[in-house]
């Protein structure tokens, strides 16, 4: 096997996740999160908007939980959809927002409930995956 002419500086390839056509037009109909949860449960997109709507209504464990749940669908997505674990997560392409909303959100709720080693780590991860994430998702 040959590496001329391969570049072994550069990292895996920015991973985009399927559109959600469905999720987006509930949406757009002004659907609860509550709904779009139970309807879209692979979604994180769906789980990171109810946690969202109950970290702004000052329910932290709840809000925390739902963004832990959006999280975890979010990585099961990225894996079916090539990622190794490493690489970028671009916030430009849509359909990755969802999972990064998540992650924002746990890592602002675990500094809620005095988690700080995990919310670092997450901050990490957010950074890592798009270094513009934190500033397009504000």
């Amino acid at each position: 096997m040959s590496l001329a002419g391969k570049n072994l500086l550069e990292g895996p390839a920015p991973t985009h996740l399927p559109a959600e056509p469905q999720l987006t037009e509930r949406i757009q109909a002004g659907d609860s999160p509550e709904n779009l949860a139970r309807d879209f449960p692979k979604s994180s997109l769906a789980w990171a908007l109810l946690a969202q709507k109950t970290l702004d209504q000052g329910r932290t464990l709840e809000g925390y939980a739902y963004a832990r749940v959006g999280y975890h669908r979010g990585l099961d997505a990225l894996r079916a959809n090539g990622w190794r674990g490493a690489g970028p997560i671009p916030v430009a392409h849509e359909p990755n927002r969802g999972f990064l909303l998540a992650l924002l959100l746990l890592g602002q709720a675990a500094e809620a409930i005095g988690e700080t080693d995990e919310a670092q780590r997450v901050a990490k991860f957010l950074d890592d995956s798009d270094p513009g994430a934190r500033q397009a998702l504000s």
